[in-house]
């Protein structure tokens, strides 16, 4: 994702002290937990002009879940406007630098997955789409239920392992039925659960982030 940046004329600070965003605590329902790791949140990005991460996941927490956290607190405002400033990867390229072609080619048939988080938190739809379309070499090909959920979504996957095991064959049967070698995402989180199903059964499949796929100038 840096690589990606600071072609696209971004000037990127990496703080190695930061953390967790404090979704994880918040959806088990430890506010107070949470809360202190949202405020450490909040102080290590204080300062920058943008805030972008490789995660509609950790984005859709931070915009629309902070200020439910921080109400009627003194930091109220500055989670407003913390959340002004918090973009997805793929839609701060798009929407923001307006770049849909960062010069990258991948040779191979590949689908994309909507995550939940970027699909109906962030709203997040066409730009990665815009941006693959325009990689060299990538044949994009659309599954059926393409914006059906994975099966992840964190404790649910320990919760409920025989419902969360189920969605995931039926996005990789839906997935291998384009004929497609890569499945591409903008969330790890849904990355990591589909890969998991994919090496358990031995299928001939990958996962893939949407930065690394942009990053292969």
């Amino acid at each position: 994702m840096v690589k990606v940046l600071e072609k696209a004329g971004c000037t990127v600070q990496y703080n190695a002290n930061q953390t967790c965003c404090g979704q994880p605590a918040f959806n088990a329902g430890f506010r107070d937990e949470a809360r202190d790791v949202c405020t450490k949140f909040i102080k290590d990005f204080k300062g920058s002009d943008y805030i972008v991460a490789p995660s509609a996941s950790c984005v859709g927490f931070v915009r629309n879940f902070y200020q439910t956290l921080f109400d009627n607190s003194s930091l109220h405002n500055t989670v407003k406007e913390l959340g002004k400033r918090t973009f997805e990867f793929s839609e701060f390229l798009v929407n923001v630098l307006q770049i849909d072609n960062v010069g990258a080619s991948f040779h191979a048939r590949a689908t994309y997955h909507d995550s939940c988080a970027g699909l109906r938190e962030c709203r997040i739809k066409e730009e990665p789409r815009k941006l693959l379309s325009n990689v060299q070499g990538l044949e994009l090909v659309e599954m059926n239920d393409v914006e059906t959920c994975c099966g992840f979504g964190g404790t649910f996957a320990v919760k409920f392992e025989a419902i969360s095991t189920g969605m995931a064959d039926q996005k990789v049967t839906n997935a291998r039925n384009t004929g497609a070698s890569c499945i591409i995402s903008t969330d790890l989180s849904c990355l990591m659960h589909l890969d998991g199903y994919i090496r358990h059964k031995g299928l001939p499949m990958q996962t893939m982030h949407i930065a690394d796929v942009l990053a292969m100038f």
